[in-house]
């Protein structure tokens, strides 16, 4: 964890973009309460294909003009190196200096990728035409990429990202912190140097939560499921169960030196603001 103390920490929040105008005042509303915390940025994500483009690009310019640093994701598969040229611009000229760089998911229906193939090509791709204005992020996977054949390749695909550009890193959600930190020493043999930020789902449902789970490939261990399962449709109890769990992994990871936090907020401000408030940060 050498190379990550060695860096300041940081916290953030991700937001997905709403589909209706009521959800657009619900998140004005959330991103009001959670910007009092001071967070670095607000990241906001990317349908499958580009599918929310408007509505992620609408999202992020309503972040900015209340006085927060927006980061939008930026998917490249089924995308050609035209459009993402263009949302690139428009993004700069509306000032936004921060992206989430990813490879995103094939939509439903679709099959032709467009040309990219990979996380690395967007970020080496952003460099060569916008050169250092954005600052990127990119992702990484302590439980292995879900398509990764390996260890080995997984950790090499990460380094390409890096090489080619990124400033830093968000990984996927996972409750294990021992994945983090033997991700971290590999990283760490590998030369990687970039902060690497833990990514934090706080539990408030589990049947959403299995079903990302399984979708990303983000293991809950067995324990935690199996004391999710008990109580069944007790909202109040699996949320408190999820607070004291998702606080205590928190702990785990700032005390051993992670370079910050970064909340998937899921659009709500409760859960988020009591681990928050638990962390005394």
């Amino acid at each position: 964890m050498k190379t990550q103390k060695a860096h300041p920490k940081t916290y953030s929040f991700e937001f997905f973009p709403p589909k209706t105008p009521k959800g657009m005042e619900k998140l004005q509303i959330v991103h009001e309460q959670l910007a009092e915390l001071k967070p670095r940025f607000f990241s906001v994500t990317f349908g499958a294909g580009g599918s929310t483009r408007d509505r992620t690009l609408e999202t992020v310019l309503d972040i900015k003009k209340h006085g927060s640093d927006a980061a939008p994701h930026i998917s490249c598969i089924a995308s050609t190196k035209a459009e993402i040229k263009e949302l690139l611009h428009t993004y700069k000229d509306a000032g936004i200096a921060h992206i989430v760089a990813l490879r995103g998911d094939m939509p439903s229906g679709t099959y032709e990728k467009g040309e990219f193939s990979y996380a690395d090509e967007l970020v080496a791709y952003i460099r060569e035409t916008t050169g250092d204005h954005f600052f990127i992020e990119v992702a990484a996977y302590p439980e292995l990429h879900p398509q990764s054949p390996n260890a080995i390749q997984d950790i090499e695909n990460f380094v390409k990202k890096v090489n080619s550009g990124a400033d830093s890193a968000i990984t996927q959600y996972f409750y294990n912190p021992d994945a983090y930190f033997y991700f971290i020493d590999r990283c760490e043999q590998a030369g990687v140097t970039i902060p690497i930020v833990p990514g934090i789902m706080p539990i408030t449902n589990y049947a959403r939560l299995a079903r990302f789970s399984d979708a990303c490939g983000a293991e809950i261990p067995r324990w935690i499921r199996k004391q999710l399962e008990t109580y069944q449709d007790d909202d109040d109890s699996i949320k408190a169960f999820g607070i004291d769990v998702v606080t205590r992994l928190c702990e785990q990871l700032l005390n051993a030196g992670a370079p910050g936090l970064h909340f998937y907020s899921m659009n709500q401000t409760e859960p988020t603001m009591t681990i928050w408030q638990n962390l005394n940060l």
